[in-house]
């Protein structure tokens, strides 16, 4: 049995690792998985850069960004790479205090991030220029993760933030303002995927792929109409505070079929194009972003779905 240390943010997109947990399936790859929740990007990164995670379910910018040079801190991540996707194909919601009714409204306001050079800091920046806003007009500061974010927005401490799903939903019902989304500026903008390290990858093949193979068999499982029940009951003991309300919520768009988790932890090329374009107009230092397919590796997720045939009985 190999240790493999997961990172990730605290939300709800983590389902599928909770189930393949609760189920057993990691154990079926031989692997015992150690969960850790992220305070925020410059955490997790750094983490894994420096060895002390195996894989971070991360925005994909944060690969980018730490692999050129433009990450938070100076951790350099030369070697980082995504191997699969890990999220629903929903876009993030710029979601603002209820009398923020226009981008007009937000001069002179400060919106928060997790950090200021990487993650969806750079698409809330397209947005803001986008809707006439310059850096002049405008103050954004590093909180931390969406957790963190969350908690700002509901002691008011800010303006706005940028809100992945179903994020973006519980704060509308609270009464909150969702103003615009990514989807204007960047209509297939990629969000999570699994990442680590060439070198340890490469070393831990097998683990690498038996993670991918459990992992998929919980977004399939998950998809399946008859094992909702059982999944809201995994939501709920993984979401302090969750009820059955909300993990209906968050499946209804985690697990909605045309926009939800891919089955097949397939990376969406022309999202991962709209990030790299982002980064390249607003990461500090400016500099030319290589090719998108520089920053994958699917050898790994070939390999954990070679011999599948139905995902849902995958491993």
């Amino acid at each position: 049995m190999q240790t493999l240390r997961l990172i990730v943010f605290p939300a709800g997109f983590n389902w599928p690792v909770w189930v393949a947990r609760e189920q057993g399936w990691f154990t079926g790859q031989g692997l015992s998985v150690e969960l850790t929740a992220t305070p925020g990007s410059v955490f997790q990164l750094a983490g894994l850069i420096e060895g002390r995670f195996d894989i971070a379910l991360t925005l994909v910018d944060n690969v980018i960004a730490y692999r050129e040079g433009q990450g938070e801190v100076p951790a350099q991540g030369h070697d980082l790479f995504a191997f699969m996707g890990a999220d629903a194909r929903t876009l993030p919601s710029l979601v603002t205090l209820p009398d923020i009714q226009s981008y007009a409204d937000l001069r002179g306001k400060t919106l928060s991030v997790d950090a200021k050079n990487t993650g969806l800091a750079l698409a809330l920046r397209g947005l803001l220029e986008h809707n006439g806003l310059g850096v002049e007009d405008y103050t954004i500061v590093s909180v931390g993760g969406v957790k963190e974010r969350y908690a700002a927005l509901l002691d008011r401490r800010h303006a706005g933030a940028l809100f992945n799903s179903p994020f973006e939903g519980e704060l509308r019902a609270r009464g909150f303002n969702v103003l615009d989304s990514v989807a204007t500026i960047a209509p297939r903008y990629l969000n999570h995927v699994g990442a680590a390290r060439m070198q340890w990858a490469q070393d831990n093949r097998r683990a690498i792929v038996g993670f991918v193979r459990a992992y998929l068999r919980a977004v399939n499982w998950l998809y399946q109409p008859a094992n909702r029940e059982a999944a809201f009951e995994t939501f709920i003991r993984n979401m302090p505070g969750a009820d059955r309300s909300a993990a209906a919520g968050a499946y209804g768009i985690l697990f909605d079929p045309a926009s939800g988790f891919p089955r097949d932890g397939a990376i969406d090329m022309e999202g991962l194009e709209q990030v790299i374009a982002l980064r390249e107009r607003f990461g500090v230092p400016r500099r030319a972003i290589q090719s998108a397919s520089c920053y994958l590796d699917t050898t790994f997720l070939a390999e954990a779905t070679r011999h599948v045939s139905t995902y849902g009985r995958a491993g």
